[in-house]
């Protein structure tokens, strides 16, 4: 047989999926994949079962319907501000993966750099490899997750095409200050670099902290290439419903990598999410109080039972430090936890470049009983897995 890619030989499977598979093995509660496990809204579901009797069955246009775009391009404008043009500024593509993906083949040639703050979704890295550039890995401090903005311009200093910016972060929940962003603008627009945001997490935030959009700063519209999904939002994972935005020339570019990626995303889906892009402010301060609620039971949950953690300021992961049960792979410790205790998490040093073991992730995008039966199955976790000496 004739050998395979080099560039995909250093590939694992996806850890964050492989544990849903171990949580399912050993029936625990699963907090390792960041789906939810309550309904989308019911006005996206009654539009859905309208739209399989209607005649949405075969292809839309290539970069997504245009009532999508409209209708995508008005809550962009609402939200941030900027003045989104829906036919040359936005490709719907197949989930926020394939949105960066289709990102980072568009701006990277082969051997150029991409810096990646660690720690990191694991598809940044695998991102970064399969479009032949070489990562620059820039650390993120816990327990804050604050950046040295001398370190970043370090890694600048190595003239990279593009940095990757996760805000709200996955899997930290570090929201970035406008003070930050505006850091990390200057030294894109000094180096001359893209920016690539994924803002999957945009609406996914607790007080007092604010979500700025990268392309809003001055000077920066240009230069930066927003993905996003409707999948965290919408609580909608499975649709598989994602986009860009960017000026025209680069969208241009990424429509004809995405043509040839994935053709197109579900016709059928977006028409019946237009309905949840038109939804008022109220949903979005419902969806804000919905998550703090969970945030709150589950770390008030892990306080009384004296479990060390961060706190995350948006998005729905927490670290949990397990530096007091003595494993040195916080894979074995997720394992057997999964397998011991019946709580399904992602073993930390998946996200960072960093040799780091002390964390696991977990995420509390489930319902509240949900939430309550993990942390009563957490309550015996010193009790199940000793430490090791």
């Amino acid at each position: 047989m004739p050998q395979l890619s080099d560039r995909t030989a250093d590939f694992t499977d996806s850890v964050i999926r492989r544990m849903t598979r171990i949580s399912n093995q050993y029936g625990a509660v699963n907090l390792s994949q960041g789906f939810p496990d309550f309904e989308p809204p019911r006005e996206i579901l009654d539009r859905l079962a309208e739209v399989t009797r209607e005649d949405f069955h075969q292809y839309s246009i290539t970069w997504g319907a245009q009532n999508f775009r409209e209708a995508l391009a008005a809550k962009i404008r609402h939200f941030s501000g900027l003045n989104v043009d829906p036919n040359s500024e936005l490709t719907v593509t197949c989930g926020s993966t394939e949105a960066m993906m289709a990102a980072m083949m568009s701006v990277a040639n082969p051997g150029e750099k991409v810096i990646v703050f660690s720690p990191f979704y694991e598809n940044y890295g695998a991102d970064t490899i399969l479009s032949g550039a070489e990562p620059i890995y820039v650390p993120l401090n816990p327990p804050e997750f604050n950046f040295d903005p001398e370190i970043l311009e370090d890694a600048f200093r190595r003239k990279p095409k593009a940095i990757i910016l996760c805000n709200p972060s996955n899997p930290s929940g570090k929201v970035f200050t406008r003070e930050e962003l505006m850091i990390i603008a200057a030294l894109a627009k000094k180096y001359d670099a893209f920016v690539i945001t994924d803002e999957v997490y945009e609406h996914i935030l607790y007080k007092p902290n604010v979500h700025t959009y990268m392309a809003s700063l001055p000077g920066m519209a240009d230069r930066t290439i927003t993905c996003n999904s409707l999948s965290k939002t919408y609580s909608i994972t499975g649709w598989r419903l994602g986009y860009t935005q960017a000026n025209p020339e680069i969208t241009e570019r990424i429509k004809k990598v995405h043509d040839f990626l994935t053709v197109g995303a579900a016709a059928p889906l977006q028409e019946a999410a237009v309905t949840g892009l038109k939804f008022g402010d109220e949903y979005y301060r419902n969806l804000q109080q919905k998550y703090t609620e969970k945030r709150n039971l589950f770390l008030n949950g892990l306080d009384s039972l004296g479990i060390r953690h961060t706190v995350p300021q948006g998005a729905y992961y927490i670290l949990i430090d397990i530096s007091e049960f003595g494993y040195e792979s916080d894979l074995e410790f997720a394992e057997v936890l999964a397998r011991d205790v019946g709580v399904g998490t992602v073993p930390g040093s998946s996200f960072f470049r960093e040799p780091e073991n002390r964390y696991v992730r977990i995420h509390f995008a489930k319902k509240n009983e949900t939430l309550n039966e993990a942390l009563n199955r957490l309550s015996d976790i010193r009790k199940k897995i000793p430490v090791k000496k």
